[in-house]
């Protein structure tokens, strides 16, 4: 039989509550500024802030209702950004992650209307929801709520951290779950070193583990062996010198696959071929686009169903297409000439082929390096994400030129839209792009204007709570449990059965 310890109440202690807001500019409570009692300034500062935190938590629960709302309405997506919280990030200037946050609370919000509640009436903190919103539904938000009412949040985070962990009891459902949370990403940070994330099945991570392990000891062996040669001795082993082995053996690992290939090896299915090694790796792994140059021009004829000029659907005229056939639209042929090589060929008219030109690219590498350095990355309003392409401005094919003054770097999404996204990019002075979408609107790299606030605008915004039907004091969103074995075993574990 399990037993547990009894929980220790600790009662608070009550006083009169200090008024909701309205200090003096100097920051003691009206009629106090000469009191000389330095006891009751301390008290009435300390009410004051914390009525005034609960007025943040309230403002802070409309926050995430509107954005929820603009969520809903993909208001982000005809902005032009990625997601919802790279719009968020722009457009209040908050962190990225923070902004996913956000928004990841306002959608779970919507599904727990008791803890909506309780926040819109200032009870609750942003932190609490967040940590709330990961376990909570609603059947059994109530007996949660409960707990986080009384408790700080960093108890509150300890503690559904081990309800999620305990509370998954059927060992298939766990293992369905962790085969659907497997990742990998690779992402450059803004030292241009590249950040490597995942979360791998046990038997993947494994394998990863003994492939750096194997590769590691190849080069620490080939150290040695230099090392030998010069008549020094073996390389230390220190932990930093091992984890930038690991790094290095990576990259091993990447050029050994890549100077394999990845067709099929010895006992493969019939008709599979190993793959190619012959050859330099970027020329095997590459997409090869067929497209004719009347196809790229900016007024070539569209095709009509059957694929003859004249028609009024399909892509631009002429052909365009990747290798095995698949139809390319003509606006995508566009994109991607931006930054790619080139080949020309020269076709007699009953398509035997003339002459093969030589292999140039439309970016050469001197213009790519002085693009990096000029944009830094993605030049969409708020992006700057670093994979990216070469963009001209007029194309190529149109007479553009390809210069600094006609190209700029745009990531795979903001290049996508605006080619097949119906958007323009067009140059504001010197080395400002501005974006115009398919309605018109105008974005550009500059913060936006500011929004007009009253001129005492924590006062407005305690209104604006009152309005709404909240109207915290200095008692509404504080813990009344400090320690955690303070909380009453009654409301403990009601909630950690429910959350189970």
């Amino acid at each position: 039989m399990v037993q547990f310890a009894p929980r220790a109440v600790t009662l608070a202690v009550v006083r009169e509550p200090a008024p909701a807001y309205g200090l003096t500019p100097n920051g003691f409570p009206p009629g106090d500024e000469a009191s000389g009692d330095e006891s009751d300034i301390i008290d009435a500062l300390g009410d004051e802030i914390a009525t005034l935190a609960a007025h943040i938590h309230a403002a802070t629960h409309r926050l995430l209702v509107l954005l929820a709302e603009f969520d809903s309405r993909n208001g982000w997506e005809r902005e032009g950004h990625r997601s919802c919280a790279h719009w968020l990030s722009f457009r209040t200037g908050i962190d990225l992650g923070a902004a996913r946050e956000k928004v990841r609370a306002a959608r779970a919000l919507l599904g727990l209307p008791q803890t909506s509640a309780a926040m819109a009436r200032g009870e609750l903190s942003f932190s609490q929801v967040r940590a709330l919103s990961r376990v909570a539904n609603a059947e059994n938000e109530g007996d949660l709520l409960e707990l986080a009412r009384g408790c700080t949040t960093a108890q509150l985070e300890r503690v559904v951290r081990g309800w999620k962990r305990g509370s998954r009891e059927d060992e298939a459902t766990l293992e369905r779950e962790l085969h659907e949370s497997r990742m990998f990403s690779v992402f450059p940070d803004e030292e241009g070193m590249y950040v490597v994330r995942g979360k791998l099945p046990p038997e993947v991570g494994a394998l990863l583990m003994r492939a750096v392990e194997a590769a590691s000891d190849a080069l620490y062996r080939d150290e040695a062996g230099i090392e030998r040669l010069a008549g020094g001795s073996p390389p230390t082993d220190t932990l930093r010198a091992a984890a930038q082995r690991r790094a290095d053996a990576l990259g091993l690992l990447a050029e050994r696959a890549m100077a394999a290939g990845f067709g099929a090896g010895p006992g493969g299915a019939p008709g599979d071929e190993a793959a190619p090694i012959s050859g330099t790796r970027a020329a095997r792994y590459q997409v090869v686009l067929h497209v004719d140059a009347a196809t790229l021009s900016e007024d070539s004829e569209p095709l009509s169903e059957d694929g003859k000029a004249g028609g009024e659907v399909g892509g631009a005229s002429g052909r365009s297409e990747l290798e095995d056939g698949t139809r390319v639209s003509g606006e995508t042929s566009r994109r991607i000439s931006c930054d790619a090589a080139l080949v020309r060929i020269t076709h007699a008219p009953d398509g035997s082929v003339l002459d093969v030109g030589r292999r140039t690219r439309t970016i050469p590498p001197a213009l790519r390096r002085a693009l990096e350095g000029r944009d830094r990355g993605c030049r969409f309003p708020g992006c700057g994400l670093r994979f990216t392409d070469a963009h001209h401005v007029k194309h190529w094919a149109d007479g553009g030129e390809t210069s600094m003054g006609n190209t700029l770097l745009l990531c795979k999404h903001h290049h996508a839209l605006v080619h097949e996204g119906g958007w323009r990019v067009n140059w504001a002075g010197e080395g400002l792009p501005v974006f115009v979408d398919p309605r018109g609107g105008t974005h550009y790299d500059a913060r936006p204007k500011a929004p007009e606030l009253a001129e005492d605008p924590v006062r407005a915004l305690v209104e604006a709570n009152r309005r709404r039907g909240a109207e915290p004091d200095w008692r509404t969103a504080g813990a009344r449990w400090k320690r955690e074995d303070d909380t009453p075993s009654d409301i403990y574990f009601r909630a950690l059965e429910a959350a189970g």
